[in-house]
């Protein structure tokens, strides 16, 4: 499928955020620190900003306010929905950091659970969709969780420099790019449920193959549905955001908490955050571009 910049950027950067916010409400750190202020602000702005990247993605924009109206059926609905609520608890909760100094127990704890909903609703809007055997797998909300959590431990590292928080960040990091691993191995030996002969229905007669395409010029589907990318450069960016996300990331968190003083370890935090951003970047980008709608059978795909 096509990777659509916006969508890369918002589950980016709201995984990120949920993350950041989940760890906070927990009451890792401490409330009256800082650091810890910064962090509460920081994880609603990517919250925001991620949500707001979503829209732009929108082929009617000012339109936005019904998808909100399908929870009962759509995953795009109930994230929507979720997302607006949990709003409450993580505003309570930055409030109670940022100006009262303390640590709220029950909307930060809820905070964290709503936050790990909705990252779980992004993920099953992909993972829903039976026409795209790429996605459609309990690999995809394993992943798209365990990376929310990863992004979140690594911000919440570099804020607190807690050993205990970046031990755990090395672990989510490590458990992430694991499942994503295994999210690749599936796809590269997956037999596609829809085929061309499955499609037209002409399966009995033998190999169906494009005679002419359905139209000239392209359309949305061809669009949205069509790119397609090597799956020798596939593989080589798989390790490339491995190496990037992962990697470096850990063996800079390492470097962090064996070195002394406080400059030097949140400088290699630092690095080690942005760099994982880098690597799910890359993932996210390879997540849409790998991806394959039985659409596509129609048009030669």
């Amino acid at each position: 499928m096509h990777p659509a910049p916006s969508i890369i950027v918002f589950t980016t950067l709201s995984g990120l955020g949920y993350g950041l916010a989940a760890v906070l409400g927990l009451g890792l750190l401490d409330p009256a620190a800082l650091s810890t202020e910064i962090a509460h602000v920081l994880a609603l702005a990517l919250i925001a900003a991620g949500l707001s990247f979503s829209t732009l993605h929108l082929g009617n924009p000012q339109r936005a306010w019904r998808a909100f109206s399908q929870w009962r059926s759509s995953w795009l609905s109930r994230e929507g929905v979720l997302a607006l609520v949990t709003f409450v608890p993580l505003v309570v909760s930055a409030w109670g950091s940022v100006v009262e100094g303390r640590y709220m127990l029950i909307p930060g704890l809820l905070g964290t659970l709503l936050c790990a909903a909705v990252v779980y609703c992004t993920a099953m809007i992909y993972a829903s969709l039976k026409s795209i055997d790429a996605w459609h797998t309990p690999l995809t909300p394993v992943c798209y969780l365990l990376f929310s959590a990863a992004g979140g431990l690594l911000l919440a590292g570099l804020f607190s420099l807690s050993e205990a928080i970046l031990v755990a960040s090395l672990f989510f990091v490590a458990a992430a790019w694991s499942a994503k691993r295994m999210w690749w191995t599936r796809l590269a030996t997956l037999e596609p449920l829809s085929t061309p002969e499955s499609a037209t229905g002409l399966g009995a007669i033998g190999r169906v193959r494009l005679f002419e395409r359905p139209h000239i010029n392209d359309n949305y589907l061809t669009r949205e549905m069509g790119f397609r990318i090597a799956r020798k450069h596939a593989a080589t960016l798989e390790r490339l955001a491995v190496v990037v996300g992962g990697l470096v990331p850990g063996l800079l968190v390492v470097a962090a908490m064996a070195t002394g003083g406080t400059v030097l370890p949140t400088l290699l935090c630092t690095v080690a955050a942005l760099l994982f951003v880098a690597g799910i970047l890359m993932e996210r980008w390879l997540f849409f571009a790998t991806a394959r709608h039985a659409v596509m059978n129609y048009y030669g795909g």
